[in-house]
């Protein structure tokens, strides 16, 4: 039995995330019913985690174990070219026995894009959160602080998360902004919650715009209730960037 590794990129906006369900198509079903073409076999594709509806990954690690002996430089080709065009892996390779996609993860990077200008974008507008109110950056970065090392993140994730508890650790989280008007904000941490880096940018946005005050957030971290919490930034902007072992 070999345990192969893939790179995935995909672009998220026709898929219902990554897992599989019953109600929309998924990354994860797609992946599964191209390599059984492919194997001839059943298989069950893991994720380092999971991807919601009209997120993208530029980075998703998954494995999946198989008896083929198909090479691994044949089966990578082989593989895209039955994926359909917003979905590719870029590498695939054998693994130890051992390796879980998603058991052996030490941190994620996840990258969340906003268009901020008085004109809606039309190239990025399926990548970013157009955002056409003037932004105070200096605000945003102050107020990124607050997120930075280890919280309960209730007040910034999904109330529906099946997550034993909320306390995650963010080792980093940087905001850089082009001339181009696009702000790009990097989060790495242990793990995310559902749903937590949209919540933890829509309360930056909040913040920028003048609607929340820099006190508030360690407020809103404190009271571990997401009543308390910012806006849900909408899912095109966001991007799994990559995930550390």
């Amino acid at each position: 039995m070999r345990n192969l590794r893939m790179l995935l990129e995909y672009d998220g906006a026709a898929y219902h995330g990554w897992q599989r369900q019953a109600n929309g198509l998924s990354i994860q079903q797609v992946l599964e019913e191209k390599i059984a073409v492919m194997t001839g076999e059943a298989v069950k594709v893991i994720g380092s985690g999971r991807t919601d509806a009209g997120v993208h990954a530029l980075g998703q690690v998954a494995h999946f174990k198989t008896t083929s002996t198909i090479p691994d430089i044949n089966f990578l080709k082989g593989i895209n070219s039955l994926l359909p065009r917003d979905i590719v892996v870029k590498t695939l390779q054998e693994a130890s026995p051992t390796f879980h996609a998603r058991y052996d993860v030490k941190s994620k990077v996840y990258l969340y894009q906003i268009v901020n200008g008085p004109v809606r974008p039309v190239i990025n507008r399926p990548y970013a959160w157009f955002v056409p109110a003037v932004l105070n950056l200096e605000q945003i970065r102050e107020a990124a602080l607050f997120f930075k090392g280890t919280h309960d993140f209730s007040s910034f994730c999904s109330t529906h998360s099946d997550a034993p508890n909320y306390i995650r650790t963010i080792m980093d989280i940087r905001i850089e902004a082009g001339f181009d008007g696009l702000i790009r904000i990097t989060m790495e941490a242990d793990g995310f919650l559902r749903h937590m880096v949209r919540g933890i940018v829509g309360t930056l946005v909040e913040v920028g715009r003048g609607n929340r005050c820099l006190s508030d957030v360690q407020g809103t971290m404190n009271a571990k209730d997401r009543r308390y919490g910012g806006m849900t930034a909408p899912p095109q902007g966001l991007f799994l960037k990559e995930v550390k072992y």
